[in-house]
């Protein structure tokens, strides 16, 4: 078997060697090898991540229409990477870019992909794979054994491991014809959210529903503000056009790893859990005691957070 994990874009993202973990820990059961893929300015800093984390090859693309990492380019890339490498087992992270191009991978190739995985395992002719369904509420484990499998890893519960006595990765550089490749989607606008990135946050601080209103946004602000971290906002907020897209987090939105989540008005829906469930501590304000988010949270205030907030803001002025 062998097992390729695949990264592209300007730098590794958050979970990236969480993801390598996994993939390592595969391939040793598996005893192969494994392979890193790059594409992009990833690559700039891959020689020195890949030895830390037990990469055995490190394989670059580089090309021209790659710069943009348009979906249409990155799968044909991938694509042709499969045809001249022939892996059994690709791993990627799933953030937001590999939420589209996986699947369309997958049906390039017409191989079976599962997304939101967060364990595999070898087994038998093939390996398990356990990943969340319905939002999060329910984990089911497929069975894969086909000649060549595509995993999306959801690496919020993954703990990065190093190696104990790193060595260097092969490197080699791959070549693709791309060509023939047009976009066929142009994104002409998308929203960006300047300075640090939210996935980045040491601390979070998240506002729901039970603001009430757009201008109680502020005090969500003013708390983060004084915590020294960011702030951030649900999905409702966003389809009711208080925040862009940058701010959410949830299944759909950023995936966050902080010290300290505050959850302010939010209910703890699975799909909102599932990108702040990584959080060392949460904090949930809500005044419905029997909100969700009561049962991931290590401290809970029960009460309206339009007068917690204020008060939370005062001492942390203090």
């Amino acid at each position: 078997m062998s097992v390729v994990f695949c990264s592209w874009g300007d730098a590794l993202e958050g979970g990236g060697v969480e993801g390598l973990t996994l993939a390592r820990k595969l391939a040793a059961e598996s005893a192969a090898e494994l392979s890193w893929l790059v594409i992009g300015g990833v690559a700039a800093a891959a020689e020195e991540t890949a030895a830390r984390y037990g990469v055995a090859v490190l394989d670059v693309i580089s090309d021209a229409k790659l710069a943009a990492y348009g979906n249409d380019a990155v799968v044909a890339a991938l694509s042709q990477y499969c045809a001249q490498r022939a892996p059994q087992t690709l791993i990627f992270n799933q953030n937001t870019a590999a939420r589209t191009v996986v699947p369309l991978l997958a049906g390039r190739l017409g191989v079976p992909v599962v997304m939101n995985a967060f364990a595999v395992a070898k087994s038998g002719d093939g390996m398990d794979v356990t990943a969340t369904a319905f939002g999060g509420d329910t984990h089911v484990v497929y069975h894969m054994a086909a000649a060549v499998n595509i995993i999306a890893v959801v690496t919020t519960s993954l703990r990065a491991e190093e190696v104990a006595q790193p060595v260097p990765a092969r490197k080699n550089s791959i070549s693709v014809d791309l060509a023939a490749v047009a976009e066929r989607f142009r994104v002409v606008a998308s929203p960006k959210a300047e300075g640090p990135r939210l996935e980045d946050a040491e601390i979070v601080v998240a506002g729901g529903r039970g603001l009430g209103s757009a201008q109680n946004l502020d005090l969500v602000k003013q708390l983060a503000d004084q915590l020294g971290g960011m702030w951030a906002a649900s999905r409702p907020l966003v389809d009711d056009g208080w925040v862009d897209s940058s701010r959410q987090v949830g299944l759909t939105g950023k995936i966050t790893r902080p010290g300290l989540y505050v959850a302010a008005g939010i209910s703890g829906a699975s799909q909102h859990m599932a990108g702040c469930s990584a959080a060392k501590t949460i904090v949930a304000i809500n005044k419905d005691a029997d909100a969700a988010i009561f049962r991931y949270a290590r401290y809970g205030i029960v009460g309206d957070c339009l007068q917690v907030l204020p008060e939370l803001i005062k001492a942390a002025a203090a």
